[in-house]
């Protein structure tokens, strides 16, 4: 009985008549109006949304300012910032770190119209290493939404150039990659092979940027941590040696 169902069912489904191709391309032309009516939307969505951006970044500026003059009255805070980013920390050599212990102000600059691109310039006190007070990297999209950048050249000392120490101290990243020659943090300054995907650039601008205590005080609160996993062990051999001595009372007795 299921059987015949079905193949009664299958000749009714054949006996219906089939959508033709005109039609078909007339829907068709309906969804691409009903689509570009979206895409519409969403070019306007994001005109509205860079202008609420730029609205909201100038506002800010007053506030970043005041940040780096509350920054520069702690000592080695960029420094300590970048050794506790952990995307930031396997690529500092020893000596790279030294370096950054002479820096005194990070600034992140978006421009104007925010998505054609942004710089990052890292300040400097007088050092052993190089004569720059400031070192800079700009990031541009330029009229065909290409993305290049640009950077500051590097007056190294001599006998200083870290980017060209082969001897350097490897760092957390290459000792992994033992294959691999140990790169200076400072080579990021040299290296434009591909603007677009930065990592480092992305990660100073996006994620330390807005908001650098966080990192500053990662490895404090490390510290607090295994100083409370220290005091929890050693009340727990207390309570231990408590037990044992109440223990052999009780033997005594």
């Amino acid at each position: 009985l299921n059987v015949q169902k079905a193949k009664l069912f299958q000749r009714k489904e054949l006996c219906l008549p089939k959508k033709g191709e005109k039609e078909q391309q007339e829907v068709i032309e309906h969804i691409d109006e009903v689509q570009n009516e979206i895409d519409r939307l969403n070019e306007q969505a994001s005109e509205e949304i860079l202008k609420v951006e730029q609205k909201y970044n100038k506002l800010r500026q007053p506030f970043f300012q005041k940040r780096s003059e509350l920054i520069a009255k702690i000592p080695n805070f960029w420094v300590t910032t970048f050794v506790n980013h952990p995307q930031v920390t396997v690529l500092l050599g020893e000596e790279d770190e030294e370096a950054l212990y002479y820096s005194t102000r990070v600034e992140v600059t978006e421009f104007e119209d925010i998505k054609s691109g942004y710089r990052i310039d890292i300040y400097f006190d007088e050092n052993p290493y190089f004569e720059n007070k400031v070192l800079s990297k700009e990031f541009h999209l330029n009229e065909s939404g290409d993305p290049s950048s640009k950077s500051t050249e590097i007056e190294w000392k001599s006998g200083k150039d870290l980017t060209k120490r082969s001897s350097q101290t490897q760092n957390k990243a290459s000792r992994k990659r033992q294959h691999e020659e140990p790169q200076s943090f400072f080579t990021w300054f040299t290296d434009h092979s591909d603007a677009g995907a930065d990592e480092l650039g992305e990660v100073i601008k996006d994620d330390i940027w807005p908001n650098p205590l966080q990192y500053y005080l990662e490895e404090g609160l490390e510290d607090i941590d295994e100083e409370g996993d220290e005091d929890e062990g050693e009340e727990d051999e207390d309570d231990d040696e408590g037990e044992e001595g109440e223990e052999d009372e009780g033997e005594d007795d």
